[in-house]
């Protein structure tokens, strides 16, 4: 057997020695990028949903603590019990209450999510210069226009800092939603673990997933914050 069949006989049975082997094999990866394509989306999902649900809630919490300052020390006690929390443990501990699903996920990674956004959204408010409070309200803005139109906007480079954290430590937190039966990369991953290829290409997903979302965030940012590329110039 000659020519290009004979190439191809030999290729496969490379190929198939490879996989036997539980080796790092590029014709598999070519051939089976599709099986990654419904882990990708759901691992997508987890990660927005959660985040856009914890951010929400720190953002609204930081809000109020920035006006009622006792509230600082109680709320950051609680979700930093929450951030501290396993979260296979914690995923195992909603499951009796919640169920298998993403919803156990999603309440799981919410919870990690309130901690970093808060501490944030706390620390560039308080990071506002005095002197532009003090230009606000001689310029005769009331404490809530004040607050939108000077300090979060000056605020707004930590707050999207803390997002940004948020954002890839959920998505490396949303590879463990597979204890709780909602999917994701993490459970291509198990699928079969001892198997290089589908590891490789499970965990660089999650990778490219983290780094891609946090660009995205990064250039919300910059297009939110056009002041601080003027200063930097």
């Amino acid at each position: 057997m000659t020519g290009p069949l004979a190439q191809l006989h030999i290729q496969e049975r490379s190929a198939s020695s490879c996989v036997e082997n539980n080796g790092f094999c590029p014709d598999w990866i070519a051939h089976n990028l599709d099986r990654y394509e419904k882990p990708l989306v759901q691992h997508i999902q987890l990660t927005l949903i959660s985040v856009a649900i914890g951010f929400a809630i720190a953002f609204g919490l930081g809000l109020l603590a920035h006006r009622r300052r006792w509230l600082i020390p109680p709320v950051t006690q609680i979700t930093g019990i929450l951030y501290t929390l396993p979260s296979v443990a914690l995923f195992f501990l909603l499951l009796p209450l919640t169920g298998r699903g993403s919803d156990t996920a999603i309440i799981a990674l919410v919870a990690y999510t309130l901690l970093i956004v808060f501490r944030n959204v706390i620390t560039g408010l308080e990071g506002v210069p005095p002197e532009a409070r003090d230009a606000g309200r001689g310029m005769g803005l009331t404490a809530r226009q004040l607050l939108w139109r000077v300090e979060l906007p000056l605020a707004l480079p930590e707050i999207m800092a803390g997002l940004r954290i948020a954002m890839t430590t959920t998505v490396g937190l949303a590879a463990l939603a597979v204890y709780a039966g909602a999917g994701g990369l993490g459970a291509a991953i198990f699928d079969d673990l001892n198997f290089r290829s589908n590891v490789v290409v499970a965990g660089g997903l999650c990778v490219l997933l983290a780094v891609a979302l946090d660009l995205l965030v990064l250039g919300v940012e910059k297009a939110l914050t056009p002041w601080t590329r003027r200063a930097a110039t």
